[in-house]
């Protein structure tokens, strides 16, 4: 453990993140979002072996857990990060991502997470959603290498810009989206086991917040609102997931033999019967990524009243 959450500072940003065997990815994750203006990574590492620990420990902007405990006894990380966020993040804004999510939002072509952030504070707002949006190559998944540093939207740069369905979480209060590649590919006979693509990842914390199921939703149930019900808009954002670069299947193989995800592990077992051939998961209505105004376009987010 390097607990460095002394030099945080009133008003910096943080984000929180659980990662096992990630060392090939940190490099340019970390960068993104030092880049965007994080002041302070907390990580918990669930028991990796490839180095990613010994990386993290070095950098002078991290602070880092280490656990052999089960990510499934923990509600999948939830409870670690829970933990965390109540005592280093409260009245901070906490931003809650895995190593293959990078977030995009209104104008951060131009304006830092700052600008955002100064915002939801001007206009007394508490959550910030964004869908996650799967990314893929054209071609086979395996085709093109990825490297250490870099850019993985270099690969995974196409994305499904339609076939979602929305649906309204009474007891919540939030919406539940699915649909893109990974329902499209491999859940094509079940889409409602497809996984979540609704997604809250930057709250202004307080201790008294949990996460139930991810970053799916929230208590109290009212951060969870963060669409319009009488037919606005309210700013959102995307989380571009770039899940399928070459070194997924290996991910997808060591994953499933530790079943330790999601409905045990419903996820990994539709992936293991698809990707020996590691399938192409591109298809004629895929959309080549280009930047936030397109999602803007297509309907996958929102400025809202952010001008």
């Amino acid at each position: 453990m390097v607990n460095r959450t002394k030099a945080i500072k009133p008003g910096d940003i943080l984000l929180f993140c659980t990662q096992r065997n990630e060392a090939i990815r940190l490099p340019y994750f970390l960068q993104y979002y030092r880049d965007m203006g994080v002041n302070h990574f907390l990580f918990v590492d669930n028991d990796s072996d490839d180095g990613s620990v010994s990386y993290l420990q070095d950098q002078p902007d991290v602070s880092l857990w280490h656990t052999r405990a089960s990510y499934k006894r923990a509600r999948f990380g939830v409870d670690w990060l829970n933990w965390l966020q109540s005592k280093y993040g409260h009245e901070h804004w906490n931003l809650v991502v895995d190593p293959d999510e990078f977030l995009v939002y209104p104008f951060c072509d131009t304006r830092p997470l700052r600008a955002l952030t100064d915002w939801l504070d001007a206009s007394s707002i508490r959550s910030f959603s964004a869908m996650l949006l799967d990314m893929y190559p054209k071609g086979r998944i395996d085709q093109q290498p990825y490297t250490v540093g870099q850019n993985p939207l270099e690969i995974a740069n196409w994305f499904d810009s339609g076939n979602y369905a929305i649906e309204r979480n009474w007891k919540f209060g939030n919406l539940w989206i699915q649909g893109g590649p990974r329902q499209r590919v491999f859940f094509p006979d079940a889409p409602e086991k497809a996984p979540a693509l609704n997604k809250i990842p930057l709250v202004k914390w307080n201790r008294r917040y949990v996460y139930m199921s991810s970053t799916h939703m929230l208590l109290p149930r009212g951060l969870n609102a963060v669409y319009d019900e009488w037919g606005g808009e309210k700013a959102s954002g995307a989380l571009l997931h770039t899940k399928f670069l070459d070194t997924f299947n290996d991910k997808a193989k060591e994953e499933l033999q530790r079943k330790q995800h999601y409905s045990g592990s419903v996820e990994y077992k539709a992936y293991a019967a698809t990707l020996d051939e590691n399938p192409d998961l591109w298809c004629k209505w895929s959309e080549k990524y280009i930047n936030w105004r397109q999602l803007e376009i297509l309907g996958l987010m929102s400025k809202g009243n952010w001008a």
